[in-house]
């Protein structure tokens, strides 16, 4: 067999392999390869995480400075978002996604040989960077290999890699910092190097490019892009529906809600705690909804063309919620209480609900370019 053939030949087999699973039947292959990525990232990161800031610590660091080498990599992230969908124009999905894996994992295994606090935070924020390269490129990649009726599967599947190793990554994560504080680290880049290698070994080029044949005529440029994209209202509601993901998802739940359980419900009333459960319960069934649908909304939007920029765009929300939230949920528990930050929350997914109601449906818009100014 040719080496041309090769990666043709992995894609076929496990484009069998799909067929047989009834969550991605009739998707093409390169979702399976996609969510499968996803799950070893998120299983690599489950795994650090919960280490980093302990690690920090041996630094003889304040807590302040030990969060802020979790804090870098999120601010490199949105920062860099960016320069990652520029290059995913000009370099294609394929491309600057491995190429971001493999700065992660080279990242983070150096980070594990750091012998001072200060290689550790850049090293953390180089590492933002390949975050920002393959996660950009991943969704834009995802979104123009299916077609307008598979783009909300698509979304969920990948997604629920992502879920599927976050929920695993933790449990893992005990046992490796048993064995050393720097083994995460080591254990992350392992991860990394075999979600580069799954993606560069299965992704085969040919159907991709012929969708690059019929979307090639008549693009725009790619700032022009945008500007069309902003003016459109569904992809204005993608975008209000991120920040909302960002803000109350991981703003507020990974701030507010851990003090509101060990202060707020400190009441006495078994009530009051059963209802946050159930206020939980819902806001995850929530979530995996907001998981997929915008981002089905966005693919829309670019009507299977090249849209790193548009896709940029709409993940960069979704940071700015993650990095406002927490701010602006401890400003209003420490000046009011914690009902004001809840409220804050409830508010702004107010404002995300009406762009919802006011914009128009996307599922049957034509994959031709000229859809995309619609």
């Amino acid at each position: 067999m040719a080496a041309a053939d090769l990666p043709m030949s992995r894609s076929r087999r496990l484009g069998n392999a799909v067929r047989r699973t009834p969550l991605l039947a009739g998707l093409p292959a390169e979702v399976a390869v996609l969510s499968a990525v996803a799950f070893c990232v998120a299983l690599g990161f489950g795994i650090l995480a919960p280490a980093l800031p302990v690690f920090a610590r041996t630094f003889d660091v304040t807590a302040l400075q030990a969060s802020a080498v979790i804090s870098v990599f999120a601010l490199v992230r949105f920062i860099t978002s960016p320069l990652a969908g520029a290059l995913v124009d000009r370099l294609g999905e394929r491309v600057v996604m491995s190429s971001g894996l493999f700065i992660v994992a080279l990242s983070s295994a150096a980070a594990g040989f750091s012998q001072t606090y200060g290689q550790l935070l850049a090293l953390r924020g180089v590492g933002g960077l390949g975050s920002s390269m393959f996660t950009v490129s991943a969704m834009a990649l995802l979104l123009r290999v299916v077609d307008s009726d598979q783009r909300g599967r698509a979304a969920g599947a990948f997604q629920g890699g992502f879920l599927l190793g976050g929920v695993a990554g933790p449990a893992v994560g005990g046992l490796v910092v048993a064995w050393s504080i720097r083994a995460p680290f080591f254990v992350y880049a392992i991860t990394l190097m075999g979600a580069a290698i799954v993606a560069l070994a299965f992704m085969a080029k040919s159907r991709l490019r012929e969708r690059e044949q019929e979307v090639s005529h008549g693009q725009a440029d790619k700032l022009e892009q945008l500007r069309v994209a902003l003016k459109d209202r569904a992809y204005q509601a993608a975008l209000g529906t991120n920040l909302v993901t960002g803000f109350v998802a991981f703003g507020l739940r990974s701030s507010a809600v851990p003090l509101f359980v060990t202060e707020g419900l400190d009441r006495g009333a078994s009530m009051t705690g059963i209802g946050f459960l159930l206020a939980m319960a819902v806001q995850g069934v929530a979530a995996a909804f907001l998981g997929s649908a915008p981002a089905a909304v966005v693919g829309d939007v670019m009507a299977g063309r090249k849209g790193g920029i548009v896709v940029a765009t709409f993940q960069m929300m979704s940071d700015v919620g993650a990095v406002a939230g927490p701010l602006v949920a401890g400003l209003l528990i420490d000046g009011f209480d914690f009902d004001w930050a809840f409220a804050a929350g409830a508010a702004l997914s107010l404002v995300a609900v009406v762009l919802v109601f006011l914009m128009p449906e996307t599922l049957h818009r034509s994959r031709a370019p000229k859809a995309a100014t619609a």
